[in-house]
């Protein structure tokens, strides 16, 4: 079974798309493999498995990242509803230094986002009740968490429905801007 990878309008950020196979019962869907990421190039040793699950629509989680050395890949999907998934690049050297990519992400297609290690990471649920399962490939490391907040000018992500600042973590709210950063990578 190999997965189409699509880049993204930010290089390195792909949207990935395994095969699916429906019948009568429901469908089958291989949504990682090591061998066939590998047979494309994509050699990635995920060590850990988050899971969340947002109740209402419009809520932000996010942009999240891990300073290096304890950076991570992650691979973002949905097991449930739709997200609008955003990945911001905070590589000083690149080309797209500080610009963001989006993608919806919808359970019903079983598509996928490979986030790499020098990005943010956030997403906005388009829908209640929407389940994000994500690989990374560093575990947790309290002190190289890092946030930048969702709103920052300098990034400008256009979030497709409206924010309530009141309803984002302690911990998204209070983020700093990217401009009082230094990422790392």
């Amino acid at each position: 079974m190999i997965p189409v990878i699509r880049p993204l309008a930010v290089p390195d950020v792909l949207e990935i798309i395994p095969p699916r196979y429906s019948d009568a019962r429901g469908f089958f869907q291989e949504s990682w493999s090591r061998t066939a990421f590998a047979d494309q190039g994509l050699m990635l040793d995920f060590v850990q498995d988050n899971h969340s699950c947002t109740a209402d629509a419009g809520i932000i989680r996010g942009l999240h990242y891990q300073a290096p050395p304890m950076a991570q890949d992650k691979l973002v999907r949905v097991t449930h509803g739709r997200v609008f998934d955003v990945a911001v690049d905070l590589r000083p050297a690149s080309a797209t230094y500080r610009q963001w990519v989006g993608l919806v992400l919808d359970a019903a297609l079983g598509n996928q986002i490979l986030v790499p290690k020098g990005f943010a990471h956030g997403f906005q649920t388009l829908e209640p009740d929407c389940e994000v399962l994500y690989k990374v490939t560093a575990d947790f490391a309290p002190q190289h968490d890092r946030a930048i907040r969702w709103d920052d000018p300098e990034i400008a992500i256009s979030w497709p429905l409206p924010v309530a600042p009141e309803r984002l973590s302690d911990k998204d709210r209070l983020a700093p801007w990217l401009c009082t950063q230094v990422t790392g990578f």
